[in-house]
C-alpha cells in the first residue's frame, strides 16, 4: 500500500487516484501558492491583456481592474475545488464519482483528459519552436525534422522527470524553478516596458461596462476555468485541519499575482500598437520587441514557464486517465500522456499544415463542457463536507455512490444542459472566414464577447441545484410517508 514515506522529493510516488489518509498528508497552503504561480508565469499571458486593449478597447486601468478580477477570481473556484481535494483525499475527478456516479462520471472525465492532453501538445509544441530558437540564435544551427523531434524529446523529457516522479517533487520544482524563470521573466518584462506608448495609454479613453463584462470572461475562461478539474489534485495532501479560506487564497493569490502583471504588461504594450493582439504567433511577436540579444533569455523565459505548466497538466492527466478505468500505475499512466503528446507535438510541426489554429480551436469547445461541471461539482459541495474513501474506489452496484445504474441523473442531466446551452452562444472559429461551430444564438452580445462558458455555469448550476433540492424533498416524503401510515394504524 502507498504511504507518506513514498511522496518525498526525488522519490517515486506510488499512489494513484486512492484517497490520501488524513495521517499521511503532510502538506501545506504556501506550497499550493507556488504550485500555481509556477503554472501562470509565462510570459506568453501577454497576448490576453493585449486582447483587452486591443480589441475590447480597454483603456489600462480598466484592464488592469478587468486582469484582477478574472485572474483573482477565476482562480478562487480553482480554489474552491481544492478545498474539496482536502476533504475527501483524491483527485478532482475521482471525487466527481460522488457527484455524477461512477459510469455518469465517464463523461466529465473524458472532457477533462481530452482538454488536458491537448493543451500539453499545445505547449510542447510551442516550446519546441522556442528551443528552435535558441539554437538557431546560439549556434546557427537551421531547424530540420531530426533537430525538431529532438527538441520535442527534451521537453517532454523534462516533463516527465519531474510529472513521473510526483507530488512533492513537482510541488519543489515548482518553487525552486519559480525564482529561476520569474527573475527571467522580469528582466524581460523591463526591456518590453521601454517600447510601450505612453502618450498613448494616458490619453486613452475608457471603455463602456459591456466592455469590461466581456473582458473579465475572456480572462476568466483562458486562466481558471482552464485549470478548476485539477484543482483537487494538488490539494489531496493537505491536512483537513488547514482552513479552506488559505487553500483558497493560496489558489488565488498564487496565479492571480503573475497574471495580473502579465496582463497588465499586456495592456500597457498594446495600447498605440495591435501588433502582439493580432500576432498569430505571439513568441515571434514578442522576441521582435526585443534587442537581438534579448532574445535568448526571453525564449528560456518562454521555455521555462512552459514547462512549469506542463508538469502541473501532465501530473493531472495521468490521474484523470486512471480515473477514466485505464487499469495502471500512476507512472505508467503519466508516460503514456508524455508519449501522446510527443505524438501529437511531431503530427503539429512536422505533418500536419496550417493545423495549429484549429486544433486550439476544437479543445477550447471543451472549456464550455468543463465549465458546465465545475458548475455541478461547486453546488455538490455546497452541502457536502466529506467523501466516502472507499466508496470513491468502488465502481461496483455495491457501491455507495452506484446511484441508478451507476449515473447520478441530476447532476448528469444538469451538466448535459448546461453544455446544450452553453453551444447555443459558442462560437468557434480560426478566423472570420473559418468557423467550425456557430449556435444559433452566436450573434448575440455573449456569444460575440466569448462568454457562451459562463451561461454554461450559471445553467448547469441552477438545474443541478433545482434537481438536488426536488431529489431531497422527494427523499422527505417518501420518509414521512410511511411514518403516517404507521401513526395511523396505531390509532
Amino acid at each position: 500500500m502507498p504511504s507518506a514515506s513514498d511522496n518525498k522529493v526525488g522519490a517515486v510516488e506510488t499512489r494513484g487516484i486512492e484517497p490520501v489518509p488524513n495521517d499521511e498528508r503532510r502538506g501545506n497552503p504556501l506550497q499550493l501558492f507556488w504550485v500555481w504561480f509556477a503554472a501562470n508565469i509565462s510570459i506568453l499571458a501577454l497576448p490576453l491583456g493585449a486582447t483587452l486593449v486591443a480589441l475590447r478597447g480597454l483603456n489600462i486601468w480598466q484592464a488592469l481592474l478587468v486582469g484582477a478580477i478574472g485572474s483573482f477570481g477565476s482562480f478562487a473556484l480553482v480554489g474552491l475545488i481544492s478545498v474539496a481535494g482536502k476533504w475527501g483525499g483524491a483527485p478532482s475527478m475521482t471525487l466527481s464519482r460522488a457527484v455524477f456516479g461512477p459510469r455518469g462520471n465517464r463523461g466529465p472525465t473524458l472532457v477533462s483528459w481530452l482538454s488536458r492532453v491537448g493543451w500539453e501538445v499545445v505547449n510542447t509544441t510551442t516550446a519546441a519552436y522556442a528551443l528552435l530558437a535558441i539554437l538557431h540564435i546560439a549556434f546557427g544551427v537551421g531547424a530540420n525534422w531530426a533537430l525538431t523531434i529532438v527538441c520535442l524529446l527534451a521537453f517532454v523529457a523534462l516533463t516527465l522527470l519531474v510529472s513521473g516522479l510526483g507530488h512533492a517533487t513537482l510541488v519543489w520544482i515548482q518553487q525552486k524553478a519559480t525564482y529561476v524563470f520569474g527573475a527571467l521573466n522580469l528582466v524581460v518584462a523591463g526591456f518590453l516596458v521601454t517600447k510601450v506608448h505612453w502618450h498613448a495609454v494616458l490619453h486613452a479613453h475608457a471603455a463602456p461596462a459591456s466592455a469590461m463584462i466581456a473582458g473579465i470572461g475572456i480572462i476568466a475562461g483562458g486562466t481558471g476555468i482552464g485549470w478548476a478539474n485539477a484543482g483537487a489534485d494538488m490539494a489531496r495532501y493537505q491536512p483537513r485541519r488547514v482552513p479552506g479560506g488559505r487553500i483558497v487564497a493560496a489558489a488565488s493569490a498564487g496565479a492571480g499575482i503573475p497574471l495580473v502583471l502579465l496582463i497588465t504588461l499586456g495592456g500597457l504594450l498594446s495600447t498605440g500598437d495591435h501588433t502582439l493582439a493580432a500576432a498569430s504567433d505571439p513568441v515571434a511577436a514578442i522576441q521582435a520587441m526585443l534587442p537581438s540579444w534579448m532574445a535568448i533569455p526571453y525564449l528560456l523565459a518562454a521555455f521555462g514557464g512552459l514547462l512549469l505548466s506542463n508538469h502541473l497538466s501532465v501530473y493531472s492527466a495521468g490521474l484523470t486517465m486512471i480515473t477514466l478505468g485505464v487499469r495502471l500505475r500512476r507512472t505508467v499512466a503519466v508516460g503514456i500522456d508524455v508519449v501522446l503528446t510527443l505524438a501529437g507535438g511531431v503530427y503539429l510541426m512536422l505533418i500536419a499544415k496550417n493545423f495549429y489554429g484549429p486544433f486550439i480551436t476544437f479543445i477550447s469547445l471543451l472549456a464550455v463542457a468543463i465549465t458546465s461541471w465545475v458548475a455541478v461539482f461547486l453546488v455538490d459541495m455546497i452541502n457536502r463536507r466529506d467523501y466516502d474513501p472507499d466508496g470513491l474506489m468502488d465502481t461496483t452496484r455495491a457501491g455507495v455512490y452506484w446511484n441508478r445504474g451507476g449515473v447520478a441523473w441530476s447532476a448528469f442531466v444538469a451538466w448535459v444542459a448546461g453544455i446544450a446551452t452553453g453551444l447555443l452562444f459558442t462560437v468557434a472559429e480560426t478566423s472570420d472566414t473559418d468557423v467550425w461551430f456557430a449556435g444559433p444564438l452566436s450573434k448575440t452580445w455573449p456569444a460575440r464577447n466569448g462568454l457562451g462558458w459562463l451561461i454554461s455555469f450559471a445553467v448547469a448550476a441552477a438545474i443541478y441545484l433545482l434537481l438536488h433540492v426536488a431529489r431531497g424533498s422527494a427523499r422527505a416524503a417518501r420518509v414521512t410517508e410511511p411514518a403516517r401510515s404507521v401513526s395511523g394504524a396505531a390509532s
